[in-house]
């Protein structure tokens, strides 16, 4: 079961509280609901949504919920997991040959690390390997970019449907300047706009964008630690070898604490 990422909701949330409690405390309750402006809110909306229309193929649009679902769901591997796994994997295949790692699939989740093994067990060439692997990746890569795309026009897009409003309340303003009723509502459409053009795209289309970004970052690392532990499986490279160059890929902090433990240990 995925975790949710509460720091996507949090940040949003925070956002928000900020915006409302300057505007309450500016202005009181009366001035908070002077910025809920239906007519402004649909202009950036619906003016979003129909460029997004005009920029991608309808199959595409119908992920945008899915890709941005991504954003709230923690889903990210453990390098030092990984690093473990392989370093298991690479002792049992010195004692007892790669292709006794076949009894050790069915206790690996990861679809990426199965297939390189499968391909090491094959006895398929580690140029091959990392060339098969490393095309899935820029594939992944590719993908996720097509994804996140979405998010970083609309966060193009709202902004400049923001002065579009803004546009369209100016010149029903000025065109009612004989009837005093009409200026507040067309002067609001005028304002509100804008600041709901930039409010969705500072807070939740290019966040969501950069937050996609990390994950996919992440993964692809990830994925490369991956090919690096397949590779020293064929090549039959011992335990220790193995977790030391696969250690270089772990953060930082944790090889620190990593190397403080040997010390005791060899203490």
């Amino acid at each position: 079961m995925k975790k949710i990422d509460m720091l996507t909701p949090i940040g949003i949330l925070i956002g928000i509280s900020m915006v409302v409690f300057g505007v309450i405390s500016s202005g009181g309750m009366s001035g908070f609901l002077a910025f809920i402006d239906v007519p402004s809110i649909l202009i950036v909306l619906g003016g979003v949504f129909g460029t997004l229309c005009v920029s991608f193929p309808l199959k595409q649009l119908k992920n945008m919920g899915r890709v941005g679902k991504q954003a709230f769901q923690s889903k990210e591997i453990n390098v030092e997991e990984i690093v473990g796994t392989f370093v298991h994997l690479s002792e049992k295949a010195r004692r007892e040959g790669l292709l006794s790692l076949e009894a050790e699939l069915e206790q690996i989740d990861d679809s990426f690390v199965k297939k390189g093994i499968l391909l090491a067990i094959d006895g398929v060439e580690p140029e091959m390997i990392r060339e098969l692997l490393e095309a899935e990746i820029a594939a992944v890569e590719e993908r996720h970019a097509r994804g996140r795309s979405m998010f970083e026009k609309a966060g193009d897009y709202a902004p400049a449907w923001g002065m579009i409003g803004t546009l369209v309340g100016l010149v029903l303003m000025l065109k009612s300047l004989n009837t005093p009723s009409s200026l507040g509502p067309n002067m609001a459409i005028a304002l509100l706009t804008t600041f709901y053009g930039a409010l969705l795209s500072n807070l939740f289309f290019q966040p969501i964008a950069a937050k996609l970004a990390g994950k996919t970052e992440h993964e692809l690392f990830v994925k490369e630690v991956i090919i690096e532990g397949v590779i020293g499986l064929l090549a039959g490279q011992n335990s220790r070898f193995v977790q030391a160059k696969l250690k270089v890929f772990a953060p930082v902090e944790k090889r620190k604490l990593e190397e403080k433990r040997e010390h005791v240990r060899e203490a």
